[in-house]
């Protein structure tokens, strides 16, 4: 037979435990610190796990259940996301105020009472640091900053939610810009809020790079919703493909005193989608004064060379008519040059010739003169200087002259 044991139900077991527990020193309203896990809120209730890590190997130390009552859950809540810019979620360092509880059902656990933002903060601060100074060893932090811009960025390729009112705000300023300068859109949609952020907006990036010589610029935009949803920005991977992108990219996703890795690594960063809109419209605005300037010097230079060419014109009219004279004077002078040669040299042949005719005459004279006709043994008989060309003219007693080559002879007729 088994012996009698003075045995207790489980029951009268957790209701010890809990006296024992709310009798115990230290373990009401105490401030621990613990890392955040599977973490969701329910009938308004926030419910999570708390756990301790070891710093080596990451292994869980410690874990525990925790809950927020929605009484509380609303006030701390609210004060943890304006102090941190983000929503209490999972995966993240907090120092809260902790009441130890033990319920015959449900076990242990811990009731949170209080949290203090600004420990969390600086995790955050520190998560960010970390980013970036892992960015800056790989040498990738400034590329994206350091991309010079399109002289015409009217080409862009938008990354946002499909149908987001930011978006919508973005594109309506775009199109009713006071320059009525127009610009080439392209939406690319992706998940701006929530655990699967990272992953959308890289996939959106991808599809980009596919037709990276569409675009001149990417802009990432994001109006309204909580500001806790920023912390989904904040991720390694996702800030390495912003630094990287051969594009320069403009980022507004949040407000003015909010601030993700993505602000450090973009080429730009702004508060709105509307802002992006207007720092677009203002470079347009650059490109478009500086096209202005050109035409402005073109016409400039197009006007005095015009100027130029007038007064040079003028010039030359003024010496056309003198020019004329100066050529009709200088081609008299060489016409009548020319004639004058030309009437010389016809006088001295015309001349010439002459001279040759006289010389021919004057041989053919020569040859029939008397005195010609003399030295070929001729001779000329005259009475009282008249050529005696019959006998029978002559009488005898008649006294003749006869004229030979060399010398003349006196003599009488005698028969």
């Amino acid at each position: 037979m088994t012996a009698e044991r003075n045995a207790i139900s489980l029951e009268e077991l957790t209701r010890r435990v809990t006296r024992s527990l709310a009798a115990a020193p230290g373990l009401d309203g105490i401030w621990i610190t613990a890392e955040t896990s599977d973490v969701r809120v329910s009938g308004g209730h926030c419910y999570m796990e708390l756990l301790q890590k070891d710093p080596s190997g990451g292994t869980p130390l410690a874990r525990t259940r925790a809950v927020i009552w929605a009484s509380t859950y609303a006030r701390i809540g609210a004060r943890f996301a304006a102090a941190t810019g983000s929503r209490l979620a999972s995966d993240m360092k907090v120092m809260v105020r902790v009441s130890v509880s033990f319920h015959s059902v449900y076990g242990f656990s811990l009731v949170i009472s209080d949290i203090d933002p600004d420990y969390t903060v600086g995790d955050l601060v520190r998560k960010r640091n970390e980013i970036l100074a892992r960015l800056t060893a790989e040498g990738v932090a400034d590329l994206n900053r350091s991309l010079p811009w399109s002289s015409v960025p009217s080409r862009i390729a938008i990354i946002s939610a499909t149908g987001a009112a930011g978006y919508g705000d973005f594109m309506k300023h775009l199109l009713m810009n006071s320059l009525r300068v127009r610009f080439d859109t392209t939406l690319f949609t992706a998940t701006l809020q929530g655990e699967h952020t990272s992953e959308s907006v890289i996939a959106a990036l991808d599809a980009i790079m596919a037709r990276v010589d569409d675009f001149d610029c990417v802009a990432i935009i994001r109006g309204g919703g909580a500001v806790s949803d920023l912390a989904s920005f904040d991720d390694y991977e996702l800030a390495a493909n912003v630094a990287q992108f051969p594009l320069p990219i403009i980022v507004g996703i949040g407000h003015e005193r909010d601030v993700t890795v993505l602000d450090f690594v973009a080429n730009t960063r702004v508060k709105t989608p509307t802002a992006a809109a207007e720092l677009l419209i203002g470079r347009m605005s650059e490109a478009l004064g500086k096209v202005v300037g050109i035409a402005s010097e073109i016409q400039r230079a197009a006007t005095d060379k015009i100027s130029g060419q007038r007064v040079q014109l003028a010039y030359y009219q003024g010496l056309l008519p003198a020019l004329a004279r100066n050529i009709l004077d200088r081609n008299r002078r060489l016409t009548d040059d020319a004639a004058a040669r030309a009437i010389a040299e016809a006088a001295r042949t015309a001349v010439n010739r002459r001279r040759d005719r006289l010389g021919a005459l004057g041989e053919i004279l020569e040859a029939l003169s008397p005195e010609a006709t003399l030295r070929r043994g001729y001779s000329i008989t005259r009475v009282d200087g008249k050529a005696v060309t019959n006998a029978d003219n002559l009488k005898p007693g008649t006294r003749i002259e006869t004229t030979f080559s060399r010398g003349k002879t006196l003599t009488s007729i005698t028969e």
